[in-house]
């Protein structure tokens, strides 16, 4: 597959994606933002807001070029040489608290020196853990991944946990889901093999998330789910913006700000020591915010 085809290809992935989750909001429609990068490439930002589900959401397309700043190559420990990054990704912020965050990105990058790779994930971060929600989330990865590889779930699980963790609060982000980076040839996969993993992931969020809101949109809450929420997005906040990844290379690569911190929340709370009570519903969710919990055995 070419550099082009595989930008075509997210294109269309971009475009399932926010028609499926206009359908499952039922009332608001993304509004695009296209923009270009001065050092070559841009993309299409789309978001959407105040609807029936989602408070905020983006599903961003890029596909960027140009020289690898210094500090990437660095990072990478790679040589000089031009870069070529496209791919999908998105955040979802819903209204209900019982509705969870969700964010999924698939990538694939490219140098002029031959040196190629995807990567890319989803991961669940509920304001209030569900653990049958949780099992249904990770059984579905996991059929995803033993559909091209029956060692892709348990490693990327695992990669997933370790990734998406707030070290200086000892706790996860959210259950976790799959992570991956670097997937190449080295991995006894072909280009079009890495290709229809990816491809598939990135298909199955509509389906995932639309269960997920189904289960969900309609439960009650009050001000105290509410300000649970708006603590639990200020630890979604810390994450993106101190461990992230994604951010920082967007960043360092001259990316367009809005588009790279679009998946902020549009409200989020830090309160000096917040304590919560033992046996509450927001305790129980602390307790399980941890790494290598095996969720697809969790439930009996």
């Amino acid at each position: 597959m070419t550099k082009e085809e595989i930008q075509s290809n997210f294109q269309s992935i971009q475009d399932q994606i926010t028609r499926g989750i206009e359908s499952a909001d039922g009332k608001a429609h993304f509004s695009e933002d296209n923009w270009n990068r001065a050092e070559g490439g841009g993309g299409r930002t789309r978001t959407i807001a105040h609807g029936n589900v989602i408070e905020k959401g983006g599903v961003a397309f890029s596909a960027v070029h140009g020289p690898t700043p210094e500090k990437i190559l660095h990072a990478l420990k790679l040589k000089d040489a031009d870069f070529f990054a496209t791919g999908v990704s998105l955040v979802m912020h819903p209204q209900n608290p019982y509705v969870p965050i969700i964010h999924m990105n698939v990538r694939y990058f490219e140098m002029s020196n031959g040196i190629w790779w995807f990567g890319g994930g989803i991961d669940l971060t509920p304001h209030y853990v569900d653990q049958a929600q949780a099992q249904w989330f990770h059984q579905q990865l996991k059929a995803t991944c033993d559909h091209h590889d029956s060692n892709y779930y348990p490693e990327f699980k695992k990669w997933a946990d370790d990734y998406f963790y707030l070290k200086h609060r000892n706790e996860t982000r959210g259950v976790g889901g799959i992570f991956f980076d670097r997937l190449n040839e080295t991995k006894n996969k072909s280009k079009q093999e890495i290709w229809s993993f990816v491809e598939e992931l990135a298909l199955s969020f509509v389906g995932i998330y639309t269960h997920l809101i189904k289960l969900n949109k309609d439960k009650p809450y009050g001000e105290r789910e509410l300000l649970w929420q708006r603590l639990r997005r200020g630890r979604y906040v810390e994450f993106n913006l101190v461990w992230d990844k994604g951010t920082k290379f967007g960043l360092d690569t001259n990316g367009r700000t809005e588009s790279i911190l679009l998946s902020m929340p549009p409200q989020a709370n830090w309160e000096y020591q917040h304590q919560v009570a033992k046996g509450s519903a927001e305790y129980d969710t602390l307790q399980l915010l941890k790494k290598e919990v095996d969720w697809i055995n969790l439930i009996s």
